[in-house]
């Protein structure tokens, strides 16, 4: 008996029919099931990753034979519920056992199962994986509504209320990392008792050269497998560049719309990841490891709104930005506080938010501009017109951040906003409000910001600082209780970060 024949019934996975009973697919999600099941047997596939993606933008899953995987597509697959209450460190952080699992929902009473769904149309086969390929899954609970903190369902849920208005939102993303050199097989990042994990890696190279050829060469092998391991997976990059410290790099890919562009970045950093795992090397998103001579990294979110005849909303025959894409931009100003605890999501991101680092200090906008928080790019009657964001670092949840930016942006245009006077100068001198200096500050912002409240839903807003301040909270407890509070907090900043991300 073959996979494209194999009867779902018979694998007692998920539950049976459960994707029809909710009408959880798309004709477009059907057919692709059905092609899904085909190029499993003829490929010869024998294994496949069901992926979901938890709050912090990480990807959780299981591993499932092709019988298993193709009755998913129309059962589901039960998955543990306890992830939505893992934070950083995987350690619980609600009350778990509470009514509402402590975080204020009924389903997730008593730590149980959720269904997650399989994505068809995000099956890739992983080149770099013996006879393995890799779908994107949604979480539901096992009435068939959504888990409300499936990131997934949040950017969803934005992309569908902008559809409304008649508009798509088109993104590209640039990223920075770090390639290191492991220097033992086991970092043991969470163990607190142990050596701090910047002992155990080096930079995969040393000194440190801007946009540097000679430094690309030097990266030849890795950079190579991941340009090749990218491509087979449907993501070529549009260029790849040496950044400022050892070992940094920035990819930066072709514009994508609607949820495309934040499955993307999931695959891609994960990607990275198993790449460079199999040449003795770890990728790290994590902003600002503890390493000598690195600078921060950072991700800059590229966006633009189209209408039903594909014409870029934000261009404007006579001006930088029409008044659409004008109003968009106050959005982001006006909610910049509160986005920041999404763009920014960990203690150590914060760190990149310094004068004279190319990455913003404070609320301000300006056309090509590197310092600004929002960087203007294009020109009168210009049709590739759109704003870069620059608040993020590249640990970000990325269905969070662009939907964070999207509700943003959509208030601006919904109140008629109108940003400040554009920065013409030194942007580190202007004066504009600051961002948020610690992750603290952040969720502080988020706390008291009605629109994410609204567009998010309580749960996922409610949930999202409780298990911030948990994180922070043993930060502190980490800084505070030690000799040397300085070292410490690097030390609990490497071990929390530089592997989970």
């Amino acid at each position: 008996m073959t996979a494209a024949n194999f009867v779902p019934a018979a694998s007692g996975i998920g539950r049976q029919g459960f994707v029809a009973e909710h009408g959880l697919h798309t004709a477009d999600q059907r057919a692709a099931a059905t092609a899904v099941a085909e190029q499993i047997d003829r490929l010869g596939i024998k294994t496949i990753r069901a992926v979901v993606v938890d709050q912090h933008g990480t990807p959780r899953a299981k591993f499932l034979s092709p019988h298993a995987a193709i009755s998913a597509l129309s059962s589901g697959v039960d998955f543990s519920g306890a992830i939505y209450s893992m934070d950083t460190a995987n350690f619980v952080y609600p009350a778990a056992f509470a009514a509402g699992g402590g975080l204020g929902i009924d389903e997730l009473t008593g730590f149980p199962d959720v269904v997650i769904v399989p994505d068809p149309t995000t099956f890739r086969v992983l080149p770099w994986a013996d006879s393995t390929a890799w779908m994107l899954c949604d979480a539901y609970f096992s009435t068939g509504s959504p888990v409300p903190l499936d990131p997934r369902h949040v950017l969803r849920t934005q992309l569908k209320r902008l559809a409304e208005q008649g508009l798509t939102y088109t993104t590209g993303l640039e990223v920075e990392f770090y390639l290191t050199r492991r220097h033992s097989p086991a970092i043991g990042m969470h163990d607190t008792t142990q050596p701090p994990a910047a002992l155990a890696v080096e930079p995969v190279q040393l000194g440190y050269q801007y946009l540097s050829e000679v430094r690309l060469d030097s990266l030849h092998d890795p950079i190579t497998a991941l340009r090749d391991g990218l491509a087979a997976v449907g993501l070529p990059p549009r260029a790849i560049e040496d950044e400022w410290g050892p070992g940094q790099l920035e990819i930066s890919f072709s514009p994508m719309t609607g949820l495309d562009s934040a499955d993307a970045m999931i695959l891609f950093r994960s990607a990275v990841k198993q790449i460079s795992a199999r040449q003795g090397l770890h990728a790290t998103f994590m902003c600002r490891p503890l390493l000598p001579n690195f600078f921060s990294s950072g991700w800059h979110l590229h966006a633009s709104l189209t209408d039903a005849a594909g014409d870029n909303v934000f261009r404007s025959p006579d001006a930088v930005l029409s008044p659409t894409g004008l109003a968009y931009l106050a959005g982001q100003l006006a909610h910049a506080p509160a986005m920041a605890a999404f763009a920014i999501p960990t203690v150590n991101g914060y760190s990149r938010l310094a004068p004279y680092s190319f990455a913003p200090d404070r609320i301000s906008w300006g056309v090509e501009n590197r310092g600004v928080l929002v960087r203007v790019q294009g020109a009168p009657d210009d049709p590739g017109t759109h704003l870069e964001n620059r608040l993020a670092e590249p640990a970000a949840n990325p269905y969070f951040l662009l939907a964070a930016d999207l509700a943003a942006g959509r208030d601006g245009i919904a109140r008629g906003l109108q940003p400040p006077p554009a920065v013409t100068s030194d942007p580190y001198a202007s004066p504009a409000p600051p961002l948020p200096a610690t992750l603290l500050d952040a969720i502080a912002e988020l706390d008291k910001d009605p629109l994410y409240r609204e567009q998010f839903g309580p749960e996922v807003v409610d949930s999202y600082l409780l298990m911030k301040r948990a994180e922070y909270a043993r930060f502190e407890s980490a800084r505070d209780t030690a000799d040397d509070p300085d070292t410490a907090a690097a030390h609990w900043q490497q071990r929390e970060y530089f592997e989970f991300y």
